[in-house]
């Protein structure tokens, strides 16, 4: 059996994306299965996998969208994987261009445009944890903040961002007990001179630096604004070129109308032997 995908990249984070509304994506062993796909020198290679499915009637929105880490298991939201399904599911008349669908965090609005970028209404973010007292012996003591922007995000600020350890560290901040037992992702930054933010991400479930990460650019950029960087909307310059612009509303340490803006690009499209 055959199943077709489309390989996708959101500013570097890149996706293996699927019609799984008739099923064809096997519920037993889906982890293993998923993870295969995504190892870089044996299967397709990606940092995850998309499934676009059909949602509950009363839940209001256009469809569900599954995401898959590159290690197989599912966590709750993706922000660069939500804006890459959104011109999927338009792609394949799955939705309308202005459309909701269902994630594991919430549903969430997304919006495309003509040449392909999305503006992607993000769920509230909550858990907020600032300056928590950090130390990874040999690598960094100092303070972090914490947001949960629809998965778990720790945001360090660096001086040098080329010279920091971004896998070393961030795998041990990513397991470290104050984020236990669920754990982080782990975003470093540092504030360029004529505005806005350069951006390196540790991503949990990947377990490895990505190219970008959607949800963990919002929470960069929030905590930045609490750290008086700047206000919305701002631009971050993430590893992989492309810019990514996060709106949003503060009132003191509240946020609201988050959303995540970018291109979603189409790579290629092929067949997977199940």
């Amino acid at each position: 059996m055959k199943i077709r995908f489309t390989k996708m990249s959101g500013a570097g984070n890149d996706f293996i994306v699927i019609d799984n509304r008739t099923g064809v994506v096997p519920v037993a062993g889906r982890e293993a299965l998923l993870e295969r796909w995504c190892r870089r020198r044996t299967g397709v290679g990606a940092d995850g996998v998309l499934l676009v499915e059909p949602a509950p009637a009363t839940a209001g929105v256009d469809f569900r969208m599954r995401y898959h880490n590159a290690d197989g298991g599912e966590v709750e939201m993706c922000g660069n994987g939500a804006r890459c399904i959104a011109r999927f599911a338009h792609r394949i008349g799955a939705a309308p261009a202005a459309m909701r669908f269902l994630t594991m965090a919430g549903p969430v609005a997304a919006e495309v445009d003509a040449d392909g970028e999305v503006m992607l209404g993000m769920t509230d973010p909550f858990g907020l944890r600032r300056a928590i007292p950090l130390r990874v012996e040999g690598l960094f003591e100092g303070p972090v903040d914490f947001i949960n922007t629809g998965v778990p995000h720790v945001v360090v600020r660096v001086e040098d961002l080329e010279a920091t350890p971004v896998v070393e560290l961030g795998r041990a901040i990513r397991r470290h007990e104050a984020f236990a037992p669920a754990g982080t992702n782990v975003n470093f930054y540092r504030p360029r001179p004529e505005g806005g933010l350069d951006i390196r991400t540790y991503e949990r479930g990947v377990e490895d630096e990505t190219l970008a990460c959607g949800t963990g650019a919002v929470a960069t950029a929030l905590i930045a604004s609490l750290a008086g960087v700047g206000d919305g909307p701002m631009a971050l310059h993430t590893r992989g070129g492309p810019v990514l612009r996060i709106h949003f509303e503060r009132a003191g340490e509240n946020f609201k109308c988050v959303r995540l803006q970018g291109e979603a690009q189409i790579v290629f499209e092929g067949e997977l032997e199940l």
